[in-house]
């Protein structure tokens, strides 16, 4: 009768699990688990595994998952893959799915959540980016995650936090959380966004307890500790001992695993109901079993396999699959693994396979095949047997070899044939390039940085490049690196890191300095500091602005207007479009900053690798992103400061003239801001922005016809441009065209529907031309759009008392008074309220 055939899959999964062996105690503790009722005192509901690197915690965390899937248990994994509460569930659905448990209520409100997230931060960017075209500018939506993730409102991403002032941060969250509720069509889409964990969690409670009716357990496990708990472990703590989720099923059990005992302070009242499992190097008994269990039983050859490799189960596997046959054949296996595997595998190709597979970070079949560079057949053969080495770890469908094996064969093949290396990594590269360039077929670049794929393929491209010592990769690499800043701080963590292993991997001094140093930036200070060190260390520091800058106090906008006494709106500026309070400046930058370290600045530039140099458009547009950052605050000095710094690197970008100029209009300095637009427009007639922006400038200097000119030239380029059309709408008024005005309002209305600003200038406008109750509705609007905008209030408070509504126009006045107590315009209005009805 013919044998039953086992899978290659099932026997590498077999060898694998042999090396396990010596965890016997651990295993049957977590086995012996799913013997005891949730009930029984003795149950436990979580398992921390903790130890060293090389101590073999995800393989018994593997194991005990296989050991979970034997009781029947349904089963998903996560890792450091995970970046955040909602990633991590999406694992878990995925998971599931694949064993035949679609959480479907779940699914769907994950693919809400992203949809909801972009919209999210659209709602932001409008509401901080500077660009008065609506385009996402250099930074922008770095601004828009800093008005969700910087004002506390999404855990997990802190882009810019640093620099964001706190105060106004906080005066900012309830308008922009009033924007997202006027936005999206319920409270919990809004939740959705501000909270994710708070709406998606719940949604997991009900869909494992519809699960755990069709399986005994249910097993989550967390590997990777050490970087997925900073996300995940407050939220896994509310999750098993409060009620903020709803109830779990009492046949949950979460295994975590990484280099740290479980935090006492969150963790200890916990105790009773979970087992911490400290993993030590094998002691001498369990080393001896492991290597018997791989037929190494000579005693010679064991005591000198215990003396090398200290109990490291990684190293005894190694040493184990060797098969020494006497003591002289056991060297050190973390300086000497390749040299002894090696010499008991014959064939050259698989010797050349071992040593191919360990140049990638990460492998699956087809890095592989283009690492050991040869044909597909062949390649599928050796990948094969390269998963079942014993230091192979296997990560979902990809492999990765363990660091204590993988950083000698490196060594080896860096030192044995310096071309070589260089090849195999230029090979590499080539192909992560290739594949990054396939996924970018037909698709906005602005979306890539949200692809997980993309970012994959990109960061191994760069890893490789560094690896090979490509003339430009360290340069973009940080190019790179400063665009990830904007996307928040766990992707600029990936740049950093590719810095870290390829500086650390390729021997290179230079690459390890930059990604040191910049490792330690980010965990101090976050993005910015990572910002700020790329200055520092390049030696260029932000320009002072010469002179003195005028005092914009609140109160110098005038209060009432040429038709009818029209409020003062919001500010000038065209990216806070809700009618933020005035902002104080009195700063004098005739110097520079008081706290301008000069000694640790002096230090950073004496350690750049002098074999790399930041180009000028990289050092420029890291001021620029630096001045969006304080424009996000409303600190529109130091945003001219910073682009004064990009100007001394970059004087003809046109984009920086364009921003200056609007900032320098935002502090008041419109002759300096027009002479700025003037000569980003000369340089690029086609930006819309610069137009917009110089024909605000020139009507604030008593020059409509000239403004006129410069929006006309702003709508011609793009004639559903909002700002520009209440600009326009402002020239007309300046220049008694009742009619014009209110042509250009009612386009920007059209153009955006959502727009409060719009649709109050537009209720001015007919307030002006003596229809008040058409008036009323354009205000009823904006303030259903925003229901904390003060100026719309105050003026529809002003139309109410004009139609003899003297009630509604003293409650509309008083919530204006009571959302701004410094607005005088609305203050007068009040009383002249007062005093009529008082007679």
């Amino acid at each position: 009768m013919a044998r039953g055939r086992v899978s290659l899959q099932e026997l590498v999964r077999r060898r694998t699990r042999a090396g396990l062996v010596a965890r016997s105690a651990e295993r049957e503790l977590f086995r012996g688990n799913f013997d005891t009722a949730p009930e029984d005192g003795r149950h436990r509901f979580l398992f921390h595994v903790h130890g060293t690197a090389g101590v073999g915690k995800t393989r018994l965390v593997k194991e005990f998952e296989h050991l979970a899937r034997e009781q029947g248990a349904l089963t998903a994994y996560v890792n450091e893959t995970s970046g955040s509460v909602p990633e991590a569930l999406e694992a878990v659905c995925r998971q599931f799915a694949l064993r035949g448990h679609r959480l479907k209520d779940l699914e769907r409100m994950l693919a809400t959540h992203r949809e909801r997230r972009h919209e999210a931060e659209t709602a932001a960017l409008a509401a901080l980016d500077p660009a008065p075209d609506g385009a996402p500018s250099t930074g922008g939506m770095a601004l828009a995650r800093a008005g969700l993730a910087g004002l506390g409102l999404v855990p997990g991403v802190a882009p810019f936090t640093a620099v964001l002032d706190p105060a106004q941060l906080a005066h900012g969250a309830d308008r922009l959380r009033s924007v997202l509720a006027a936005r999206f069509r319920s409270h919990e889409d809004v939740r959705l966004v501000l909270d994710p964990a708070s709406v998606l969690t719940p949604v997991l409670t009900d869909e494992l307890n519809a699960v755990a009716s069709d399986v005994p357990w249910i097993v989550l496990l967390l590997d990777t500790y050490e970087r997925t708990g900073p996300f995940l472990d407050a939220w896994l703590h509310d999750l098993l001992t409060t009620d903020r989720y709803g109830a779990l099923p009492d046949t949950v059990v979460v295994v975590t695993a990484g280099q740290h005992p479980a935090d006492p302070a969150r963790w200890g009242t916990f105790a009773d109901f979970m087992t911490s499992l400290p993993l030590q190097p094998f002691t001498e008994a369990e080393a001896r079993g492991l290597l018997a269990e791989r037929g190494v039983t000579a005693e010679p050859v064991v005591a000198e396999a215990l003396r090398l490799t200290g109990g490291l189960p990684v190293l005894l596997s190694t040493i184990a699959g060797t098969r020494p046959a006497g003591p002289e054949d056991v060297t050190d296996p973390s300086a000497t693994a390749v040299e002894r595997f090696l010499k008991w595998e014959q064939d050259p190709g698989r010797r050349f396979a071992a040593l191919a597979g360990a140049l990638p970070r990460l492998l699956d079949a087809d890095v592989f095949a283009v690492a050991a560079d040869c044909d597909r057949d062949r390649a599928e053969e050796l990948y094969a047997w390269v998963e079942t080495l014993p230091f192979a770890d296997r990560l979902g469908g990809r492999m990765r070899y363990h660091d204590i094996v993988r950083a000698p064969m490196l060594r080896l093949q860096r030192g044995r044939s310096p071309r070589g290396w260089a090849d195999g990594h230029g090979r590499l590269a080539q192909a992560f390039r290739r594949w990054r360039e396939q996924t970018e077929s037909g698709r906005d670049t602005g979306t890539l940085w949200l692809d997980e794929t993309w970012c994959e393929l990109r960061l191994g491209e760069l890893y490789h490049r560094l690896c090979a010592a490509g003339p430009t990769a360290v340069s973009d690499t940080l190019r790179d690196l400063v665009e990830a800043c904007d996307q928040g701080e766990a992707l600029a963590a990936r740049w950093v890191r590719v810095l870290e292993d390829a500086g650390r991997d390729a021997g290179a001094p230079g690459v390890s300095a930059w990604g040191d140093r910049l490792s330690a930036a980010l965990a101090s200070g976050g993005t910015r500091a990572v910002l700020d060190t790329l200055l520092d260390w390049a030696g260029h520091t932000p320009l002072p602005v010469p002179g003195r800058l005028p005092v914009r106090r609140g109160g110098d906008e005038p209060s009432t207007t040429p038709g009818g006494g029209v409020p003062a709106g919001p500010p000038d500026f065209p990216g806070d479009p809700v009618g933020a309070d005035p902002m104080l400046w009195d700063l004098d930058l005739a110097g520079a900053p008081a706290d301008v370290d000069w000694m640790s600045q002096e230090q950073a530039r004496l350690t750049t690798p002098a074999d790399v140099a930041l180009p000028a458009p990289l050092l420029a547009r890291i001021h620029r992103d630096r001045a969006l950052a304080h424009a996000a605050r409303g600190d529109h000095t130091s945003a001219v400061t910073e682009l004064s710094g990009a100007l001394a690197l970059t004087p003809d970008d046109a984009r920086t003239l364009a921003l200056r100029g609007e900032y320098l209009r935002a502090l008041g300095l419109h002759a300096e801001a027009v002479a700025d637009l003037e000569q980003a427009t000369a340089l690029d007639p086609a930006d819309a922005y610069a137009w917009a922006s110089l024909g605000a400038a020139r009507l604030t200097l008593g020059h409509p016809e000239g403004a006129r000119t410069a929006l006309d030239h702003a709508l011609a380029l793009r004639p559903d441009y909002t700002w520009a059309l209440v600009r326009r709408a402002r020239v007309a008024r300046e220049l008694g065209d009742p009619e014009g005005r209110l042509a250009a309002l009612d386009r920007a209305v059209a153009a955006e529907p959502d727009s409060a600003w719009a649709h109050c200038e537009r209720g001015d406008a007919l307030r002006a031309a003596d229809r008040d109750r058409e008036a009323l509705t354009a205000y009823d609007r904006a303030l259903a759009l925003d229901p904390g905008y003060a100026s719309a209030y105050a003026s529809r408070g002003v139309a109410h008392h004009r139609l003899g509504h003297l009630d509604e126009a003293l409650a509309d006045l008083d919530r204006a008074l009571e959302l701004n107590p410094s607005y005088a315009w609305a203050r007068e209005r009040r009383d002249a309220v007062v005093q009529h009805r008082d007679g």
